[in-house]
């Protein structure tokens, strides 16, 4: 019988908060170099690698939203696009880097205007582009005051790459927090969308995993409404027959389609290894911790409404027999 998983998110101090910063850029060098660069406001290698990323539209949104990370990203975006006014990459920048500056807990009232105008701008300037839409609905979903256009904003963006990860990621998250008040209802709207996308993408698509990060969403939204405990051992939302179901075929498509080559493949690997942990797989998740290396990621760990690296390196110290 394998052992139960520890009580995920528990925080190491008191009342504290963890003082890691997780990386966005995950495992891609290359950003990570060229945010360097960028940081100081010398944008030539940002340039150069939206240059070489072309249409490879996850990483290219994976990049452009690492890079409108920076503090100062609107300010450098803006004197890219001032000396080259055609660019489709330092305007798709400002757009991106519009809106997280419009997500920060201090924006100023009129940051949202500006970074949808600022979106919209690239949007028309690189219309196949699904990255301005992507900001878009990163925008709408992140803001109280937002339209709620999350569906209208999902399509802009399927309609110009239909296996989008990030922003199947952003509309699972939103369609779990309908109806906190039905609880583990299999039937829940957030699980007949995942496992639609599951099914139309390509056999090596990541959207494979699509169903498990619908089950953790669904965690978080029961968790935060006192419906769940935040022990998973305590929870049934991890042991029912669906829940098995779902986390097998994943990771069984992970043994066989794993995608080292996605730019956000760590996110995929967190939720897979987070399922499995709260599952009390021990073994298989020992193996994605393996994969997953230094590169945590908030979400899942953040889902039992504890801090998020104190409940990943629990989680990853157990798998791993870690004293």
């Amino acid at each position: 019988m394998s052992p139960p998983p520890p009580p995920l998110g528990r925080s190491r101090r008191r009342g504290g908060r963890s003082d890691h910063a997780f990386d966005p850029a995950l495992d891609d060098r290359e950003l990570i170099d060229a945010r360097t660069q960028f940081t100081q406001g010398r944008w030539g290698d940002a340039r150069a690698l939206l240059v070489t990323t072309g249409n490879d539209w996850d990483r290219r949104g994976h990049r452009v939203l690492g890079l409108a990370e920076i503090p100062s990203a609107v300010d450098w975006a803006s004197d890219w696009l001032l000396a080259e006014p055609e660019s489709a990459d330092a305007s798709t920048l400002l757009g991106c880097a519009c809106v997280v500056r419009a997500l920060r807990p201090k924006a100023k009232a009129d940051d949202a205007a500006r970074a949808r105008q600022a979106c919209l701008a690239a949007a028309r300037i690189t219309p196949d582009d699904p990255t301005p839409w992507l900001a878009l609905l990163l925008l709408d979903r992140g803001r109280d005051d937002g339209g709620d256009e999350t569906g209208r904003l999902f399509e802009e963006v399927r309609s110009r790459h239909p296996d989008h990860h990030h922003a199947h990621h952003v509309m699972t998250a939103q369609l779990a927090e309908s109806r906190p008040e039905s609880g583990q209802d299999p039937l829940h709207e957030v699980y007949d969308f995942a496992a639609w996308a599951a099914e139309q993408a390509p056999a090596d698509s990541p959207l494979a995993v699509l169903p498990v990060v619908a089950h953790a969403e669904r965690y978080r939204v029961l968790v935060a409404a006192g419906s769940e405990p935040d022990d998973p051992v305590a929870s049934g939302h991890w042991s029912g027959r669906r829940a098995r179901q779902v986390m097998k075929a994943a990771f069984d498509w992970w043994l066989e389609w794993e995608r080292e080559d996605h730019p956000r493949h760590r996110v995929d690997l967190n939720f897979l290894a987070h399922a499995k942990v709260c599952e009390g797989r021990t073994a298989e998740a020992a193996a994605l911790f393996h994969r997953i290396g230094p590169h945590a990621t908030a979400a899942p760990w953040s889902y039992s409404g504890r801090d998020p690296y104190a409940a990943f390196t629990a989680a990853r110290d157990h798998a791993l027999g870690t004293p």
